[in-house]
């Protein structure tokens, strides 16, 4: 059976809560993601998405430079799995909390993420879903 570190995506852009909003944004679009994982201590702390720093930050007028990634992340609800899980495991979790990427660790350091396109390009590439995650990103 396939475990996560197959499917996973590797080396993921980590950045402190402290971190401004502006230099994650610079990362996303430097990296080509949209997201990122918020880290307070090396630990997992959230995760900030495209989607938050429109809605948590530029619809509400506040200054990139001076707003923190801590400040808008998510943070209450991070799923985690082991780069060792089962892909069941992680179809299991997203359904289960209704996520649509997990923060892989080890120990407790985030090292890669795994979302639902991930999950449909293993289980079923023929699938809408399945295709369009598998198609090139447009950059």
């Amino acid at each position: 059976m396939t475990s996560i570190s197959e499917i996973m995506s590797d080396n993921p852009v980590c950045l402190d809560a402290g971190a401004s909003v502006l230099e994650a944004a610079r990362a996303m679009r430097d990296q080509h993601i949209g997201n990122v994982i918020v880290t307070r201590n090396g630990r997992v702390f959230g995760i900030l998405t495209d989607r938050d720093i429109v809605v948590r930050c530029l619809a509400q007028e506040k200054d990139m430079r001076q707003c923190t990634c801590g400040e808008i992340c998510s943070s209450t609800d991070i799923v985690t799995i082991s780069r060792d899980a089962p892909i069941d495991q992680a179809v299991a979790l997203m359904r289960e909390r209704a996520v649509r990427r997990l923060v892989v660790v080890d120990g407790e350091r985030p090292i890669g993420i795994v979302s639902l396109g991930d999950l449909a390009k293993e289980r079923d590439r023929s699938s809408a879903l399945g295709e369009i995650s598998a198609a090139a990103p447009n950059l």
